[in-house]
């Protein structure tokens, strides 16, 4: 009868760690499909559709929860503006913008993302972004606050960053559109 229940606890305890396996495979698999992803010539922005590559300035990605699939923004305002829409704010798992200080403006390079919700951003900037006026991300709040001293705007936390600001940018962008253009 002994050798019975030993028998019984050795399969049991094998159905567990083949369970417990399973598990571990499953997560470091979700976590892995959760990094972040390459900015190819023929991806498209999420929100407006643009291609991304043809703009400068920082861009955007996420994951929303249970989607395995990156969704891909042309501008760190296109990608603000997503995540805040009230539906969206709560399903947004990863989410990752350009480190400006450590990549070029015109063209920034992948390797430079960071965690959106840990970068410090500057609104009112003097470079412009896809289709106009964006939010330049950084890594560091003393890299925002050397560029705002250089080039305008004010620095923001994440948390900071509301629809009404976005909207403001909106604005702006269609201010200058309708500022009449010189021609030397």
């Amino acid at each position: 009868m002994r050798n019975f229940w030993a028998v019984i606890v050795v399969v049991l305890s094998g159905v567990s760690l083949v369970s417990l396996v399973g598990c571990q495979d499953e997560s470091d698999s979700s976590a892995l499909v959760r990094q972040i992803v390459s900015i190819e010539s023929g991806d498209e922005c999420h929100l407006c559709g643009m291609l991304i590559m043809k703009f400068p300035g920082p861009k955007g990605e996420l994951y929303i929860k249970r989607d395995p699939l990156v969704k891909k923004f042309c501008s760190t305002r296109d990608l603000l503006s997503f995540y805040l829409q009230p539906e969206n704010k709560t399903q947004i798992d990863k989410i990752y913008v350009h480190d400006m200080a450590v990549t070029p403006w015109d063209h920034p390079v992948d390797e430079a993302f960071v965690d959106a919700r840990d970068a410090w951003y500057v609104i009112g900037g003097h470079k412009k972004g896809a289709m106009g006026p964006t939010l330049a991300s950084f890594k560091l709040k003393q890299q925002a606050e050397r560029y705002a001293d250089d080039g305008g705007g004010a620095v923001i936390p994440f948390s900071g960053i509301t629809q009404a600001l976005l909207n403001k940018l909106n604005v702006e962008k269609v201010q200058a559109q309708n500022l009449p253009h010189h021609h030397k």
